[in-house]
């Protein structure tokens, strides 16, 4: 609730009063202009004493330092949870096991040529992956595609019946893929039916398919094992070999979130698996038995509780960090889930965090871009963005590239900024906008060693950089 509201709904009950005061007056009861005078003033004090308390109840900010669970990172070595570069071009959702959003060893730049595009027949809401010289996307609707990078030719399609809204993952030559429940997918239906699947990435032969509730999550898969999360708030780890379930751990609220590897350099100790929830908890999970490590919370504000973590985790530098939609970007220590920092970005903040060269930058609501300190959480810049940012961005060769969601946001309790969808690139030396292009709504672009493909609406481009 904000000063605004309490102001309104002040005027909105004191003025029937007042009113009803005056025609009392007029009719000969003078007892009554006592009864509504009185009234009155305790209604206006009331929203005199809500919005005072709005304004100095509401949590401080926190600062962070680079001395408690801070990893710093060169600004020539990339800010991935992996020893070594990746080979495959962009596996996963966010790139690397970190969620990084930012693959450091590929450097296309604008002006592109648009080589082809492909019709992907519904709204494409997640990015798709690359690896092997084909992509990899699903739709709302649920159908499932191989896509020839080098031409856009379909190779192979799946048409599960199931929605979904998430991106695959590509390890050793297996397309990992999960679903939700049949479509049109309602969302009060949090008992639905949805599956995870393996696919041979080269012939769409299906190795193994294990049924789940409604999963929204996008698959982690690391060391041999495959990460998903589902509406009735449970984790899962199933073996990426056969589909066998490994552990399994329930949170305190359905899950929307995305897991997120954190290696043993991260914690400390063994590697973890954190994941958000709707009731603004974070979980680390011990990756090997599913083990709580431990849980932390967003801040708790007056008048409207916790809200929701949707957006995915990233871990970097020893930290954890992610938005919430309460509009507020956090760092927490992946070794001990301690609140480092936390700032207030925006009106919501749904997109996931890159991680780059010891800065966080997220896309806001009210539309904003924001670079942060990622050891002390102090906003180092702010661009104006053409409309709502909802998709996580992507950074490569110091372009920031992220989409605009038109409609996005509008019927929201706070402010979202009116705008067209499309897709954008913002140099974060100059933070500037540097290109554009008209389609585009949630994720932007992912890339490989030849080309950059962009998500648009319903369509994937396949782009290359001018010579």
């Amino acid at each position: 609730m904000t000063p605004r509201i309490f102001l309104v709904v002040g005027i909105k009950i004191t003025y029937p009063l007042l009113y009803c005061w005056r025609v009392r007056q007029r009719t000969g009861y003078p007892h009554w202009r006592r009864i509504f005078i009185a009234g009155a003033v305790v209604i206006g004090l009331l929203t005199v004493g809500g919005w005072f308390a709005y304004q100095h109840l509401q949590p401080s900010e926190i600062v962070g330092n680079t001395t408690e669970e801070f990893i710093a990172a060169s600004t020539t070595t990339a800010a991935t949870t992996t020893a070594a570069p990746v080979a495959m071009p962009w596996p996963m959702y966010g790139f690397d096991p970190g969620r990084s959003h930012w693959n450091p060893y590929l450097h296309h730049r604008p002006p592109y040529t648009q080589e082809w595009v492909f019709h992907a027949l519904s709204l494409v809401e997640f990015p798709p992956v690359v690896a092997d010289g084909r992509l990899f996307v699903a739709n709302l609707h649920g159908h499932f595609f191989a896509i020839e990078a080098a031409t856009g030719k379909r190779l192979w399609h799946k048409p599960t019946g199931h929605c979904s809204a998430a991106s695959p993952a590509v390890v050793d030559g297996i397309v990992y893929a999960a679903f939700q429940q049949n479509y049109p997918c309602p969302k009060e239906e949090l008992n639905g039916k949805g599956f995870v699947v393996a696919w041979d990435a080269a012939t769409g032969q299906q190795l193994w398919s294990v049924e789940t509730p409604s999963i929204e999550t996008s698959p982690l898969v690391v060391d041999g094992s495959v990460y998903v999360a589902d509406w009735a708030g449970v984790v899962f780890a199933f073996d990426a070999k056969t589909g066998a379930l490994q552990w399994k751990t329930t949170t305190d609220s359905q899950i929307t979130s995305s897991p997120t590897y954190a290696n043993a350099i991260q914690t400390g100790s063994t590697p973890a698996v954190v994941i958000g929830t709707n009731a603004g908890s974070l979980y680390a999970f011990d990756a090997k038995t599913g083990a709580i490590r431990w849980r932390s919370q967003s801040i708790d504000r007056l008048g409207s509780g916790r809200e929701y973590f949707y957006a995915t985790p990233t871990v970097a530098y020893g930290r954890v960090y992610i938005g919430n939609t309460d509009g507020w970007m956090y760092a927490y220590g992946a070794k001990t889930g301690k609140l480092m920092w936390a700032k207030a970005a925006g009106t919501y903040v749904y997109t996931a965090a890159v991680a780059a060269d010891n800065v966080i930058y997220i896309g806001t609501y009210d539309g904003f871009i924001i670079a942060f300190d990622a050891g002390t959480g102090k906003e180092l810049w702010r661009a104006s963005a053409p409309g709502v940012v909802h998709g996580a961005p992507t950074l490569m060769d110091g372009l920031l590239y992220f989409s605009t969601c038109g409609g996005c946001g509008q019927r929201g309790i706070r402010y979202g900024k009116p705008g067209k969808s499309g897709t954008y690139a913002l140099d974060i030396a100059t933070h500037k906008i540097v290109w554009s292009f008209p389609d585009g709504q949630y994720s932007p672009i992912v890339a490989d060693n030849e080309r950059v493909y962009l998500a648009g609406k319903g369509l994937i481009y396949g782009l290359r950089s001018a010579p």
